[in-house]
């Protein structure tokens, strides 16, 4: 029988489109079968009943309760997110064929009934889970449907998600063909609520009683599996390679300055968000082992602030990748508002600008047109910063897991790609990371580097510094230095295991000290979702991210200790909001202060995700340093065509402000 395995929420193979790949790796490890060499016959005279093996069950969930006499949809569903009749077989339920998935691994269709109940908590639909199997139905069939009632949770029950209510081992019969499907219930503000999920003190929130009426999460829960629509939706989260996009049902709501939607809070994660992926008739995916997987050639390269208008309407779905999804069998036609491409100004000769870009895993083996695209944004778009502060540099064969840490030949790619870009010729420093032990993708050894222009900047060389020597802060006043330049902070401290250690930094700009501090904090990596079924959701990366902050602060706070007035600047992915505990514990004291505070708050992003606009990378400097210019360049994260899924940020000082 065939059986729906998980796929980690964090892998890097994700959605539809990359459903041929895993099967195919799962056939062969042997997790699934091979698909038959027939499919199950079509039914005939509307009569011929089809079979499918199981989704994984949801352990702990099985009623005892009889099924009544005449099982509806509704009475599956029930009024909480587990069904009461979790377990059991049922018989006979009628609805009408809504959508089908006919291609991937996990296959089967929506039905829904025509006749609902009067109660809006109940949802009046379902997904039959088919296997690998192909269902022979069709939208507008009105079908009996037999199976066993399930509560599967993607990713697996351990990801903390909410579950989706399934029938599997199902047979049924078709009544009758091309019968009208029931409306598209309108997601629009007046059907969403501002709260966006009950508060259970981190505990689940699957046995209380769903008011739909009350909060987001619920009115999506009562609605899972029926046929949902936006109509002219706002794009949020741009067309990823899954060909999926997020659009928001809110249109007023926490809107950024180019048509995002901003995330600035946790008790705000912007009600109206969902994602929409496509069940149009599409092209088949040339794969042998399963050979009816999309190619979605026609899906739409939208960008944020772009619209899908008309009506996008289908099944709403659940998955472990965006949550509450719109499975479309009408999409809206994408209206382009023609985002463009942010440039920065150019620094004056008195002002130092040092930028901060994650690069996503840069290596040799990344195709030559991203090291490009990469370098045509250092010197049009940034202006040719004096100090570059990169994140994600691998090493030189990249995720191939050799023992080599050396990333030279990656950076002097990038830094050739500049050059030919018609920018300065870089030089850089950085720190070989002891093999396998900052984390990231597995044999890729990242680590953090400075690019600086010597025609501009010169950096102070100071011998000392490896892979797991502390650098040290020296002197005092204005003789201050670094024990090392380049030096890694703490990199014994335990809140950097398996993450990348801080890479400090001396140089000099028109005669003067200047301390730049490079992080790439640890990833939110086993954080449960805003939309998990535990409420409010644990955030366990954060503790190892406080400890960094504390660890960095520490630092800087012995810089500015040494010398009152020394210029120091902190800047990388911190992988952390500017309202979380790790940016406090990293400006406690005064310290540090984060320049994105001081941009007006529709600004306040530089990466989007789930359709969320928000703050991950941050530019931080000492209390010396009060009048700076700082800017989020956004050329990346807005836009489905991407070199990094993150913006960079550029800050700009003057020497006479000192």
């Amino acid at each position: 029988m065939p059986t729906r395995h998980h796929i980690s929420r964090r892998s890097p193979l994700r959605g539809p489109t990359a459903v041929a790949a895993l099967a195919a790796a799962a056939l062969a490890a042997g997790l699934l079968a091979a698909p038959p060499a027939a499919s199950a016959p079509a039914p005939s005279a509307g009569t011929a009943p089809a079979t499918a093996g199981p989704a994984t069950p949801s352990p702990g969930h099985r009623s005892e309760a009889p099924p009544p006499a005449r099982t509806r949809i509704h009475d599956i569903q029930g009024r909480t997110r587990i069904s009461p009749l979790a377990g059991q077989r049922v018989t006979g339920v009628p609805g009408t064929v809504t959508a089908v998935r006919a291609f991937g691994s996990a296959r089967g269709f929506w039905v829904q009934d025509p006749r609902p109940d009067r109660d809006p908590a109940t949802s009046e639909a379902i997904f039959v889970f088919t296997g690998s199997a192909t269902p022979a139905v069709a939208s507008g069939d009105s079908v009996l449907v037999s199976g066993t009632v399930t509560e599967y949770y993607p990713g697996g029950a351990a990801a903390g998600l909410q579950s989706v209510t399934e029938l599997t081992r199902a047979e049924w019969t078709v009544e009758s063909s091309g019968n009208p499907l029931p409306a598209a219930v309108p997601l629009r503000p007046s059907t969403i609520p501002d709260r966006y999920a009950p508060d259970a003190k981190g505990g689940s929130i699957e046995g209380l009683r769903l008011r739909p009426n009350r909060y987001a999460l619920d009115r999506y829960e009562s609605l899972e599996g029926m046929r949902v629509g936006v109509r002219d939706a706002p794009v949020v989260g741009a067309t990823s390679t899954h060909h999926e996009l997020w659009v928001t049902a809110e249109p007023g709501h926490a809107r950024t300055a180019r048509g995002g939607a901003l995330y600035s809070s946790y008790r705000d994660p912007n009600s109206g968000r969902v994602k929409i992926g496509s069940l149009l008739p599409l092209a088949q995916h040339p794969s042998s082992a399963f050979p009816a997987f999309p190619a979605f050639p026609a899906f739409p390269a939208a960008n944020v602030g772009d619209e899908l208008t008309g009506t996008t309407a289908g099944p709403l779905d659940y998955d472990n990748f965006g949550g509450y999804t719109i499975a479309a069998t009408e999409l809206g036609a994408r209206t382009d508002r023609r985002l463009a491409r942010e440039k920065t100004r150019p620094q004056a000769a008195d002002e130092l600008a040092v930028a901060t870009y994650n690069v996503e895993n840069l290596s040799p083996k990344t195709p030559p047109a991203k090291f490009e695209r990469l370098a045509e944004a250092l010197v049009d778009r940034l202006a040719a910063p004096d100090i570059v502060a990169l994140e994600e540099v691998q090493d030189d064969d990249g995720p191939a897991d050799s023992g080599h840490v050396g990333a030279g030949r990656t950076l002097e790619q990038l830094t050739d790609a500049i050059a030919a870009a018609g920018g300065p010729r870089y030089e850089w420093r950085q720190i070989d990371p002891v093999d396998g032990q900052d984390g990231g993708q597995p044999g890729g050894n990242i680590r953090n580097a400075f690019l600086f222009n010597p025609e501009r900047v010169s950096f102070t060389d100071i011998p000392g510094g490896d892979s797991t020597t502390p650098v040290k802060v020296v002197g005092r006043g204005g003789a201050t230095a670094l024990s090392a330049s380049p030096g890694r902070v703490a990199p014994a401290d335990p809140a950097w295991r398996d993450s990348r250690k801080p890479l400090a930094g001396q140089f000099s700009f028109r005669g003067r000290p200047v301390f730049v501090v490079a992080n790439h904090f640890n990833s939110k990596g086993g954080d449960q979702g805003v939309d998990s079924r535990f409420q409010p959701p644990a955030r366990t990366s954060e503790t190892q991210r406080l400890g960094q902050a504390k660890a960095v602060n520490a630092f800087v706070k012995e810089l500015v200790t040494a010398d009152p007035r020394a210029d120091v600047i902190v800047a990388g992915d911190l992988n952390d909001y500017q309202f979380s505990p790790a940016l406090k514990a990293l400006t406690a004291g005064g310290v540090l202060t984060d320049q994105v505070g001081r941009l007006p708050k529709q600004e306040r992003y530089g990466y989007v995700y789930q359709g969320n606009s928000q703050v991950l990378d941050h530019m931080l400097t000492s209390r010396h340093l009060r009048r700076v210019d700082y800017d989020i360049v956004h050329i990346n994260a807005e836009f489905a065509d991407q070199a990094s899924d993150h913006d960079p940020q550029v800050l700009r000082l003057r020497v006479r402000d000192r």
